[in-house]
């Protein structure tokens, strides 16, 4: 990998610098890093490797913090087996958390489920891990590729569509020219922008509470999904080995006694203020009282956050020699942890793609190919949307019809093995 930043200000020739690439990625978060290690191994008919460019606005070889935080992401199984095939899960594992079991319930009624690994033949149902442990390995997986060029810090500055090629310059002055562009550049895309990509957004009038906390009791690798009077409660099953900034923020001990936990509460954006801004020691009784004492006492509080929920789509998922990848295409409600899990798939299907294409000896930027990416991602991502819609709806609503009716299925699900089974392919991502 070409690993030297290039610095904004470091072209002072009159004539831009300009280099031909078969892709370009915008974005080098998670979605980039991913999306440019996936297509690292592709060759083509002449059996050499893709030239990749990244453009990513943050310095992200000299400080990965800038974009990768310590906020925790659910891996679902099929995306532990793709970050295994790509080369990524070996700097990952030990830091990524195997969840066993999950437990459903709703506080204060009958209703509950619980789902086990071992029901269904795997080692675990998916994996807890940090962003920031997720970010170094892709990183860690990327370092030693000689097809990849980095263009950090720097950003997209304009865009230009020709027959046979895009065109794009850099802030920096530098022009880049590929058969192919690939929009990982998050929710507020700027190549959405430049293509005119419209989008929808349905304001869900939630926020979440995200922290990390220390339970009394270890979590024994069980994940809990707690539908309370003020909102959905999960708790995440975390590894206690942090990195120095993880365990300053999380301020959670390594005792083997106590475990670690991944908190996403979600709740009202008034009452998410509320909580976010009480004392350490009130707020751990407030948590203890919405979710109960499955995990003992709240022992320490991490670093809380509040996030505005919203779902946001685009209006079409391709463009002349474009595709939006991850939540430049679709950001999700948490609530089924499902988000990266689905960005992921947008990976793995786009690299499919491609290497059709370079197998067939056509042009991997063809709109015949980029169509087939929108096709191959239509009822995934609708599949997806429309279970964390209904999720939303079922389980942060008191009618007493709607908490009639989830116990109702909490109990149905527990006992007919054909749902349950279908609910866990769904989590494990297949």
């Amino acid at each position: 990998m070409n690993n030297s930043e290039h610095s904004s200000n470091s072209d002072q020739t009159n004539k831009p610098e300009h280099e031909h690439f078969d892709v370009v990625i915008s974005g080098g978060g998670l979605s980039g890093a991913l999306m440019a290690l996936s297509l690292s191994a592709l060759v083509n008919h002449q059996q050499s490797s893709l030239r990749i460019a990244i453009v990513e606005a943050n310095p992200v070889l000299t400080d990965p913090s800038k974009s990768f935080d310590d906020r925790v992401l659910a891996l679902s199984h099929g995306s532990a087996e793709y970050l295994k095939s790509v080369g990524a899960w070996q700097y990952l594992q030990a830091h990524a958390e195997p969840i066993n079991n999950i437990h459903i319930s709703d506080r204060g009624h009958y209703g509950k489920a619980r789902l086990y690994a071992e029901h269904h033949q795997v080692d675990a149902l998916g994996y807890v891990a940090e962003m920031s442990f997720i970010g170094n390995a892709l990183l860690k997986a990327l370092a030693p590729k000689q097809n990849i060029t980095w263009f950090a810090p720097d950003s997209i500055s304009d865009i230009q569509w020709q027959s046979e090629q895009v065109n794009i310059e850099l802030n920096s002055g530098k022009q880049l020219s590929a058969a192919l562009l690939l929009a990982c550049d998050g929710a507020h895309s700027a190549c959405r922008t430049f293509a005119n990509i419209g989008s929808t957004s349905a304001d869900y009038q939630q926020s979440a509470l995200i922290a990390n906390v220390g339970t009394a009791k270890h979590h024994q690798n069980i994940a809990y999904e707690r539908f309370t009077e003020t909102g959905p409660i999960a708790m995440l099953p975390l590894s206690t080995l942090t990195n120095s900034n993880a365990a300053q923020a999380s301020k959670v001990s390594q005792d083997s006694t106590s475990g670690r936990c991944s908190l996403v509460w979600t709740l009202t954006p008034e009452l998410a203020e509320q909580m976010s801004n009480l004392a350490d020691d009130e707020f751990a009784k407030q948590l203890e009282n919405a979710f109960g004492h499955w995990l003992g006492n709240i022992t320490q509080v991490g670093k809380r956050v509040v996030y505005p929920l919203k779902l946001l789509q685009a209006k079409e998922q391709v463009y002349h020699r474009m595709a939006l990848i991850g939540n430049a295409s679709h950001t999700i409600h948490p609530i089924a942890g499902q988000g990266f899990n689905l960005g992921l798939r947008d990976v793995s299907d786009m690299t499919q793609v491609i290497a059709q294409a370079l197998a067939n000896k056509h042009d991997i930027g063809a709109f015949q190919h980029l169509m087939a990416y929108a096709q191959a991602r239509k009822q995934d991502q609708k599949h997806v949307i429309t279970l964390t819609d209904s999720l939303v709806t079922l389980f942060s609503n008191e009618l007493p019809p709607l908490v009639a009716g989830r116990n109702i299925g909490l109990k149905v699900l527990n006992y007919l093995p054909s749902l349950k089974n279908a609910l866990v392919k769904k989590t494990m991502g297949y």
